[in-house]
């Protein structure tokens, strides 16, 4: 019955004697992340070859505890581009959040922050802030917290000298 499945799969996994001993090793050390050492295994598991298992995806999903996407998945990219990129974390440049405030538009934050604060008020508040740097088109837009964060990244150097201000923002170049 194994026969038939094999014959029907797309992309059928056949490990050379060196992959399935490296694979091998790869999970006996343990110092490898998680993630590494379960598409390890599933390969091993779907190793059609005569030293492999041949499971089905169904088998391998219920015996590692993931989901049978996954098993397929690590079959497809092992076929296609190999063991290491298997193995490998991949990382799509589309998927991150683009970051809000360059460094150009972070040095106005902080030129801003360390400012004195409009008539009327004490001192900066980040909300006070977000409406500012959005009014002044240093960012289309940015929240309270996003700009609490990045003047927070900042804060181990010397200090502001803005009417007692805690904000703290680098030293400029001498």
């Amino acid at each position: 019955m194994a026969a038939k499945e094999i014959a029907v799969k797309k992309y059928v996994v056949r490990l050379s004697d060196e992959e399935r001993e490296r694979l091998t090793a790869l999970i006996s050390k343990g110092k490898h992340p998680a993630r590494q050492q379960l598409k390890a295994r599933i390969l091993l598991k779907a190793d059609a070859s005569d030293a492999g298992e041949a499971w089905s995806d169904s088998q391998i999903a219920a015996a590692l505890e993931t989901s049978v996407d996954t098993v397929a998945r690590a079959r497809q990219r092992l076929v296609e581009e190999g063991v290491d990129a298997v193995l490998t974390c991949k990382h799509s440049p589309a998927s991150a959040r683009k970051r809000i405030f360059d460094g150009e538009a972070e040095a106005k934050l902080v030129a801003l922050a360390c400012s004195t604060p409009p008539a009327g008020r004490a001192k900066w508040t980040l909300r006070l802030l977000e409406e500012t740097v959005v009014e002044l088109n240093i960012v289309d837009q940015a929240s309270d917290n996003t700009i609490g964060r990045t003047l927070k990244k900042i804060r181990s150097s010397p200090t502001c000298k803005n009417n007692g201000s805690s904000r703290r923002t680098p030293t400029p170049p001498s």
